[in-house]
């Protein structure tokens, strides 16, 4: 009983922290005129993927590298299917042609790069696969690289057109953001506790929980941050949270986690890495299919049908 208050809690707190978080950035966003997307793609981005950071980076030195991986893998391919299928069908989500063409490109690149370095042995004379300190630290790198590629939108993009959200005091942005945070950071952490131990209880493989049950609880912060958004019709803050969180899941997360201690690789999941490809390219297909280059509402349940049947078949596969 005590596990389920305790998952209840966690997702409690993560709906009511998601809210502040949007509030605090898109405050802050109208303020300083900087593009809300920039804001969903950094701010709201690293503030949501701290749940992801602090279990990858635990099982990382704890020597638990499939659950490390499959965290990180099964949080992404949550944030797609699930985080965008459930904002668009609360809101249809229109997409910048920015975002169209450099974000999702470059976090389909980020997933294709994974792929490379984790099967990098295979063409050489090692036995076995990994993710090593050195493809930690290309990781790192091309992270690098797209951080410089956001903060130069800064310069050069132009948010007349924007609707202008609630302006409020700079401190009570930051407060809110700040709070907006620390909430999803601790929903997160008792939501994913409070799950794992029932599902432990009901004698679940620790395999199937890496890649279902901690990756959704880790990513709760995305859903809930991205369903506020659509909600309060900040389809940018919604989009760029989901691309933002991924690319800094892939290379942010598992480059500092494999530079700390080299992580060995699963053949097996390759599947997860394609399906994670697959998924970042049915974004795109969404978008190029509709005249308002919207993620629309049947976009977004087909989104959520297709997670729910690779779930099944993962569960089978274990």
């Amino acid at each position: 009983m005590q596990d389920v208050v305790q998952t209840v809690a966690g997702l409690v707190l993560l709906v009511a922290a998601a809210d502040l978080l949007v509030k605090g950035a898109s405050s802050l966003a109208s303020r300083y005129n900087v593009s809300p997307l920039m804001i969903g793609l950094t701010v709201v981005s690293l503030g949501t993927s701290m749940p992801e950071m602090l279990v990858s980076v635990t099982a990382g030195l704890q020597g638990s590298a499939d659950l490390a991986v499959a965290n990180v893998l099964g949080s992404n391919l949550f944030n797609i299917l699930v985080v965008l299928g459930v904002a668009a069908m609360i809101s249809p989500l229109r997409v910048h042609n920015s975002t169209v063409v450099s974000e999702i490109p470059f976090s389909l690149s980020a997933a294709i790069l994974l792929g490379f370095l984790a099967n990098a042995a295979l063409f050489t004379t090692k036995q076995e696969l990994s993710i090593s300190r050195l493809d930690g630290g290309i990781l790192l790198l091309f992270f690098m690289l797209f951080m410089l590629y956001i903060f130069s939108l800064s310069d050069s993009s132009n948010n007349d057109d924007l609707p202008d959200p609630v302006t409020r005091a700079v401190s009570r942005s930051v407060a809110l953001i700040v709070a907006g945070i620390a909430g999803l950071y601790l929903g997160g952490e008792w939501a994913v506790e409070g799950a794992v131990a029932i599902a432990r209880n009901w004698g679940v493989d620790d395999a199937v929980i890496g890649l279902t049950i901690i990756a959704i609880g880790t990513s709760l912060p995305e859903l809930m941050a991205s369903a506020a958004a659509a909600m309060r019709k900040e389809a940018d803050i919604a989009v760029g949270n989901v691309v933002g969180s991924n690319i800094f899941n892939i290379l942010w997360i598992l480059g500092v986690t494999a530079s700390i201690k080299p992580l060995p690789f699963d053949v097996i999941s390759n599947l997860d890495i394609v399906m994670v490809i697959a998924a970042t390219m049915l974004i795109l297909l969404a978008v190029v299919t509709s005249r308002t280059a919207t993620i629309s509402r049947p976009w977004g349940g087909a989104f959520v049908c297709i997670y729910l049947v690779y779930m099944v078949y993962v569960v089978q596969r274990s």
